[in-house]
């Protein structure tokens, strides 16, 4: 196209405008909305999210809620390297989402980083519930895979905390903010309430049910584990 051409094209589309008249339509392609839940101006999206968020906080305090236990009757450690080891996972798990941060605005995106340290979240969780199991391995084994374990969740956990409520108003059209208001206080309901649930359910899964004939510690992490599959499936 010679700048003649585009010169005409573009006074062409002055004169719709300036006449009140629609543009021309392969100019402006109309955007598809995305589909509602339940015929109300909730994305059908927001529905998957909230489930998600909520099976991601019950895995992490779930396994959270055994693990200083977990170090001092399975590892046989003492207090202080216990308590130690708790609280740096714990330090560790707070400063990861600002690699999700830089992730996600720099590289990959909201959903790809999402998706991708949910997978690392996941396998965190499975190495960490293999660990567990008593028989696998002396005692040197338990801890590398413990430790393996512990780091990758930190990291998934960590790495989608910055983006996962981002995402989720991100699925709201401008006009739409009473209900995005609405989706932030459901979100952070389900973060509460998966937390609350994991930390009553997984002592009891740890100290009422036997397995290898001592506690099963394999269970309680294991529980978790699947329900951040069921996460990562959402």
């Amino acid at each position: 196209m010679n700048a003649f051409q585009r010169n005409e094209s573009k006074e062409t589309l002055f004169t719709f405008i300036s006449a009140g008249d629609d543009p021309p339509k392969a100019d402006f392609p109309v955007q598809k909305k995305s589909p509602k839940l339940c015929g109300s101006n909730y994305p059908l999206s927001i529905a998957f999210i909230v489930v998600n968020e909520f099976c991601e906080r019950f895995s992490y305090y779930g396994m959270k809620a055994v693990l200083t236990l977990y170090f001092l009757s399975f590892f046989h450690w003492d207090e202080n390297l216990s308590t130690a080891v708790y609280h740096a996972f714990s330090a560790l798990c707070y400063f990861t989402p600002v690699i999700g941060a830089i992730m996600a605005d720099s590289w990959l995106g909201k959903y790809k980083t999402i998706i991708y340290l949910s997978i690392v979240y996941v396998v965190g969780h499975l190495i960490k519930s293999v660990g567990a199991i008593p028989s696998l391995g002396n005692q040197a084994v338990h801890v590398i895979l413990s430790m393996v374990g512990l780091f990758l969740i930190a990291l998934g956990t960590g790495g989608i905390k910055p983006c996962v409520s981002a995402f989720g108003g991100d699925q709201f059209e401008e006009e739409h903010t009473l209900e995005r208001s609405k989706f932030f206080s459901i979100f952070y309901l389900s973060i509460n309430a998966g937390s609350l649930i994991s930390t009553f359910v997984t002592p009891v899964l740890r100290g009422d049910v036997k397995c290898f004939g001592e506690d099963c510690y394999a269970l309680a992490f294991g529980v978790p584990a699947a329900l951040m599959v069921l996460a990562l499936g959402e």
